[in-house]
């Protein structure tokens, strides 16, 4: 019998959610189901990490844990080695605490986690897992137990192309898109949610697990190349034939998701509490801040003098190709990151800054970059944290030194390009730290709360959902108000003892992704933004 329903919205907000749940002239109520779970149930902002991103945030659902102590920080995780710096992807080897699937799973509950990021490779659990962010290509090799792959593979119209990312397909899509291109992003990825909720279906009659957790991200990718038609603050009084044509779009595969959640919460039962979050919320971003150009200017970083030939452009468009490390001490490595790096000399005589003069240098690069105006003469930048706010733990010195919030949320861009500052045609889809949660069913209060509940907080809550104790090490809590008073009294909560130490064996060569399809899920993120900007 199903306790536990969860189901992951990558990027969801209320600022769309809203909208959509309610009677829209000419368009209907777009999310009836959504719409129902969310006036009978509890509802509340989630507030993602200090970096609201995919990677770290989703890690921290699952384990209870802030990214300084789960150590996934980003994407991409980068090494300084001197006289270059050395790129590798994070993966769930990086994750260093159990996550909720684990800790589940030994305790004797039964489990089937779909698409969930940072999972591969996968370790045993009681029940069955599938890795998001992976390649068709590494699908069966980035699920447990062995035979699951055989088994979905028998599910009517299964496809695996159209399961994992196609990073090939993907990686022609540019942040410029034209119609054409923006419609064909939607139609693709309404047959990978289709895929994703086929597979659920079927093990979710068929395993009847304990805990059952999906998560769809079309929301995610979609919002990120169609903000400007969704996003109920900025549309025009007159839209054009394009933009009703492509928020119709959109609707529907809205329209369709909220058919899933329909199916789900009807198969999992009326015993079953019901639960969803998203890694992050979702806004418009209108700046384009290129905060390497400026560190360039202000003579922190050195870019290598360009020939103008075609090679040159190729290593010019790459993040560091044509970095001069020798007289580079503070970069950002990734516009995902919205991270500054700074160089610390190894040995004397070695690029960087001298350990004895750090803090009196992030002194002056925090005053510098709090300097950076807008051509409206706003500040740009409206927080910096340095890495001990940011990411306090035994991860925190693999982290950036300080950690940039725009003043849109935006991610920064990584390129010698000019000006600094400039603004976009129309808004970008980006990420905003307060993402949604919502909780339905049996002992689950009636309750609209005004607060914020920290992302740490889903996985206590569903492992009380479980009835199982929280773990003590735990950074996260249960909101008072989410459950009944009854149910607090019958199913008092209970502190157990701490997560258990990770033991990871090495991974047989075969499952280590190649340069080149590493490059491919670069390829990807930079079609999302992650990894390159204008």
């Amino acid at each position: 019998m199903v306790r536990s329903l969860f189901i992951g919205l990558d990027g969801a907000t209320f600022t769309l959610l809203d909208e959509l749940i309610r009677d829209l002239p000419g368009e209907g109520v777009v999310m009836p189901t959504l719409g129902r779970l969310m006036r009978e149930g509890f509802r509340t902002r989630l507030r993602s990490t200090a970096l609201p991103l995919t990677p770290p945030a989703w890690v921290s659902l699952m384990t209870g844990r802030s990214p300084g102590h789960h150590g996934v920080l980003d994407f991409v995780r980068f090494e300084d080695r001197g006289s270059d710096v050395y790129w590798t992807l994070y993966d769930s080897r990086d994750i260093r605490v159990e996550t909720i699937w684990q800790i589940a799973s030994r305790q004797d509950r039964s489990v089937v986690a779909l698409n969930f990021p940072m999972m591969a490779p996968p370790s045993p659990i009681n029940g069955s897992l599938i890795a998001g962010f992976v390649s068709w290509k590494h699908l069966r090799r980035s699920m447990t137990p062995p035979g699951l792959y055989d088994r979905i593979k028998q599910i009517p119209g299964f496809n695996a192309q159209e399961l994992a990312w196609d990073f090939q397909r993907e990686s022609k899509i540019g942040e410029e898109m034209t119609q054409a291109e923006l419609e064909a992003w939607v139609h693709h990825h309404r047959p990978r949610e289709e895929q994703w909720f086929n597979i659920a279906e079927t093990l979710l009659r068929d395993d009847d697990p304990d805990l059952f957790a999906v998560m769809f991200d079309g929301t995610d990718k979609l919002q990120h190349q169609t903000w400007h038609v969704l996003d109920p603050r900025i549309q025009p009084e007159h839209p054009s034939e394009e933009h009703l044509r492509l928020r119709k779009l959109v609707l529907g595969y809205y329209r369709r998701l909220d058919e899933y959640i329909e199916r789900l919460v009807s198969m999992a039962g009326p015993q079953a509490q019901v639960f969803f979050a998203s890694d992050h919320g979702f806004t418009g971003a209108m700046d384009v801040v290129r905060i390497n150009r400026y560190l360039g200017e202000l003579g922190y970083l050195t870019w290598f003098q360009s020939d103008g030939s075609d090679a040159a452009r190729r290593r010019e468009d790459a993040n560091f190709a044509y970095l001069d490390w020798s007289r580079t001490t503070a970069y950002c490595p990734t516009p995902s990151s919205n991270g500054i790096c700074i160089r610390v000399a190894r040995e004397p005589g070695q690029p960087g800054i001298p350990p004895d003069q750090y803090l009196a240098f992030r002194e002056k690069l925090m005053r510098d970059l709090r300097a950076l105006r807008a051509p409206d003469g706003e500040p740009v930048i409206t927080d910096i944290l340095c890495r001990e706010e940011a990411f306090e733990g035994p991860a925190m010195n693999a982290a950036p030194d300080l950690t940039l919030t725009l003043r849109d949320h935006g991610f920064v861009s990584v390129r010698n390009r000019s000006p600094v500052v400039e603004r976009r045609n129309f808004a970008a889809g980006t990420h905003h730290p307060d993402g949604i949660f919502i909780a339905w069913g049996p002992g689950i209060a009636t309750h609209r709360e005004e607060g914020l509940m920290q992302i740490v907080d889903v996985t206590p809550t569903l492992l009380y959902s479980l009835g199982l104790p929280i773990p003590e090490d735990f950074e996260g809590r249960i909101p008072e108000p989410l459950f009944t008073r009854d149910r607090l009294v019958s199913h008092p909560v209970r502190v157990g003892p701490p997560t258990q130490p990770i033991g990871r064996d090495p991974v047989p060569a075969a499952e280590v992704a190649s340069d080149a399809e590493k490059e491919k899920i670069l390829d990807q993120l930079r079609a999302l933004g992650y990894l390159e900007d204008q």
